[in-house]
């Protein structure tokens, strides 16, 4: 008995081209992450701290609340940035502290890091879960163990990048001037989380064009792997 089997025709028709891959990581990161960042910057300049604040957590869950409204699949890091945006209004409410204030990104980098780290003891590494925002998962395709591997690997990167960015702020923020700190951290924050993206979709990428994921053409694909 052959040890492959093709993969369908309706299967492989399914399977998304690389540009619309990219854009769904364009558009989850947009309005998960862009939006409420911009917001909070025009809000902060125009308004003050208190209604930037409010205004990126608004956004969060209105999008949340219009996502579900609309029958459309809530995005994972949606629903990861609005519950790390209610923790941080939350500090900011209690501590009204401009020190608490800078803090919060480093709290929330600490969390993210520490809900990474536990989720590789569990059967759905974090990667592993989001991974359905940006490309059609089912069954078959989450047990393939290229794709365990890859999903454990980045899941594995994305914590350490958020416990050194965490590390690093902290020491920042009890070491350097404020306009120093904030200047640090206006740059360095952006570039290294564009670094690991771009580490991240180049990886899924090459994994993706192995089994045979990216673009229309089908491949045998091993039964049982």
């Amino acid at each position: 008995m052959s040890l492959f089997r093709p993969t369908s025709p309706a299967v492989a028709a399914a399977r998304p081209a690389l540009p619309t891959v990219l854009r769904r990581v364009g558009l989850s990161l947009t309005i998960a992450c862009v939006v409420p960042a911009a917001l909070f910057l025009t809000s902060y300049e125009l308004f003050g701290v208190w209604p930037a604040i409010l205004s990126a957590l608004v956004w969060s869950y209105a999008a949340i609340g219009w996502r579900a409204a609309t029958g459309r699949r809530t995005s994972g890091l949606l629903v990861l940035t609005a519950i790390v945006l209610a923790g941080r209004t939350v500090i900011a409410l209690v501590a009204h502290s401009t020190f608490f204030y800078f803090l919060q990104p480093i709290i929330t980098d600490g969390v993210v890091a520490a809900t990474f780290l536990l989720s590789l003891a569990s059967a759905r590494p974090m990667v592993a879960r989001l991974a359905g925002d940006f490309y059609p998962m089912d069954a078959e395709l989450s047990l393939r163990p290229r794709l365990r591997r890859l999903f454990w690997r980045l899941t594995a990167m994305w914590a350490v990048v958020c416990l050194a960015k965490a590390v690093a702020m902290f020491w920042a923020l009890n070491s350097l001037s404020l306009d120093t700190f904030v200047l640090v951290k206006s740059i360095s924050m952006p570039a290294t989380n564009l670094l690991a993206v771009v580490a991240t979709v180049c990886a899924a990428v090459l994994v993706a064009r192995e089994e045979g994921l990216i673009g229309a053409a089908a491949r045998p694909v091993p039964v049982g792997g």
